[in-house]
């Protein structure tokens, strides 16, 4: 008896021509090829290699009762399986092509093409025997091409059917992973240039907007003190320079965004030096650490005028640096007049924090709000970054 308990897909060797144009059609619609034949290699070993376990142990279970060959030999069944393989290819490989939509139109489609890997298990099993030289003078190659018998057909046509059906599950499941996964990394890659571009934007806004207030400082000393005026712009430029410089890179060494704080605050003394006090860390104690680029600056701008506003009194601006563990804390002080009320919405402020969330998400924190009656408090708490701009942005 040739029995047709067997799995899986191949066809004859005519079908190379046909995997090497499934491939170029796989590859075409965006999936990984070869992964995906490994994976269906794989599976049809394992289907191959249930089905000879599972035909020797009933041959041997039924010839203990009643001496016969009740199922095909080994090498008979494992030459089916080989010989069903590339067909098992093709149908999966026009499967993946067809899709599941829309479903009226394409489930008669991948219906037909189970059916047909299913109807090749049989005439398999038969051209198995026949290439071996097993066959008995029941089947001859003429007697193999008016087909097996219904019975057996549908016997092995049901088997191959639910075994191609749970195969095509496998393989539609993980190029569908794939697909996912590919929209994944696009949609990181395109979130990375998004937030490349959110940056660059917003150090965009710095320029024009410092520019501005310090050419008004400038413009205040041109009429009653010109010299003072005349090293200003030199300083201006210098100030400049260093805003183009910090304007082109994500992070920059705190030292340096120190230096240019320094700079800006001691142009801003320079028109208001009877009413401004500035006090800084000391730079020398400051390790080599990485902030982001121009991140102090609208922190003092803002203590500036909003610090020289609303009242006559002096103003002193405070800068400090403090390590905690491993993080690192920026704070901004500066005097305010009694019951005067800082926006929390403005330019600089809302640049802050935007570059911040941009940068480090919840890993950084950002607070601005008066203290007392007399101060107002601007403080960042970012992550301690002590190995340069690459790791930083890492």
């Amino acid at each position: 008896m040739n029995a047709v308990t067997s799995n899986r897909t191949m066809v004859a060797p005519g079908y190379a021509g046909g995997l090497a144009a499934g491939l170029r059609e796989s590859v075409n619609a965006g999936l990984r090829f070869w992964p995906l034949l490994a994976i269906l290699t794989t599976f049809w070993v394992y289907v191959a290699v249930s089905n000879v376990l599972y035909a020797t142990s009933m041959q041997a279970s039924l010839a203990s009762m009643a001496p016969g060959h009740y199922f095909a030999p080994v090498d008979q069944r494992v030459l089916q399986h080989l010989l069903l393989y590339p067909a098992l290819v093709a149908c999966v490989l026009a499967s993946l092509r067809i899709g599941w939509t829309p479903l009226w139109r394409t489930l008669p489609a991948q219906l037909g093409l189970g059916l047909l890997f299913a109807g090749l298990g049989s005439p398999a099993m038969i051209a198995a025997e026949l290439l071996i030289g097993k066959h008995t003078e029941e089947y001859t190659w003429s007697e193999f091409l008016k087909g097996p018998d219904s019975a057996m057909w549908l016997a092995s046509g049901t088997n191959f059917f639910l075994t191609y059906g749970f195969g095509l599950a496998l393989i539609t499941g993980f190029a569908l992973y794939q697909r996912v996964r590919d929209s994944q990394l696009r949609s990181a890659a395109l979130e990375r240039a998004l937030t490349s571009a959110h940056l660059a934007a917003l150090r965009m806004q710095l320029s024009p907007h410092t520019l501005f207030n310090l050419l008004h400082t400038i413009r205040g000393q041109i009429g009653w003190d010109p010299a003072t005026a005349q090293s200003m712009v030199v300083q201006l430029g210098d100030l400049l320079r260093r805003l183009l410089n910090a304007g082109e890179r994500d992070f920059s060494l705190l030292t340096d965004e120190l230096r240019f704080v320094r700079l800006y605050l001691e142009l801003q003394q320079k028109r208001f030096a009877d009413r401004l006090t500035i006090w800084m860390a000391d730079l020398g104690g400051i390790p080599a650490l990485w902030v982001p680029s121009l991140i102090l600056q609208p922190l003092i701008e803002n203590a500036v005028v909003h610090g020289l506003a609303g009242h006559n009194g002096p103003v002193e601006v405070r800068v400090e640096v403090t390590i905690c563990g491993e993080n690192l804390l920026l704070r901004v002080i500066n005097t305010i007049a009694p019951k005067s009320i800082t926006g929390h919405a403005g330019i600089g402020l809302r640049n802050v924090r935007e570059r911040l969330a941009v940068q480090f998400a919840e890993r950084a924190q950002f607070t601005a709000a008066a203290a007392g009656a007399g101060d107002w408090i601007a403080e960042i708490r970012m992550p301690l970054l002590r190995d340069g701009p690459e790791l930083a942005a890492a």
